[in-house]
């Protein structure tokens, strides 16, 4: 939480990197970053102190490969590369904290048959669309506090 004096950036943020330099010798068209981005307009390129259009550079599937359509002139820290933003990788959560859809996600449906030991803790409020059915065997506690609505 911040407070005054806190300058602490939380931990599922990240800092951009502001910018990456390359020397040109005029036949190189292919450069690595040491970043990952997702698109051309996730940085801004500049060569010789010219900022490069989009069309000037493209980049790779992998994300790190920046290629211009010509090499660029030769010099030492020629080639600039600003960091706008960088690519972030998919999360895909575990199958049974996945929502189920359908109708292109108009409807979220759920299982009829609760078949494991399930317990609601006394900090947690569960829902389900009902009908509900507890198989044979299989028990389910809601503690003194949690809350179960069936819908």
């Amino acid at each position: 939480m911040a407070y005054i004096g806190n300058n602490t950036v939380p931990a599922n943020f990240q800092t951009i990197p502001s910018v990456q330099r390359f020397n040109g010798d005029g036949s190189t068209t292919a450069f690595t970053l040491t970043n990952k981005v997702g698109l051309v307009q996730d940085i801004m390129v500049s060569v010789d102190g010219v900022i490069q259009d989009t069309s000037a550079y493209t980049i790779a599937s992998n994300g790190t490969t920046l290629t211009f359509s010509e090499a660029p002139s030769s010099g030492t820290g020629n080639i600039f590369v600003n960091f706008l933003a960088l690519a972030n990788d998919s999360v895909v959560p575990e199958e049974t904290f996945r929502g189920r859809f359908k109708a292109d996600g108009i409807f979220r449906v759920n299982s009829q048959t609760l078949s494991n030991d399930t317990t609601i803790l006394a900090t947690e409020n569960a829902s389900a669309t009902g009908p509900l059915t507890i198989a044979s065997g299989v028990t389910l506690n809601v503690n003194s506090g949690g809350s179960l609505a069936i819908i």
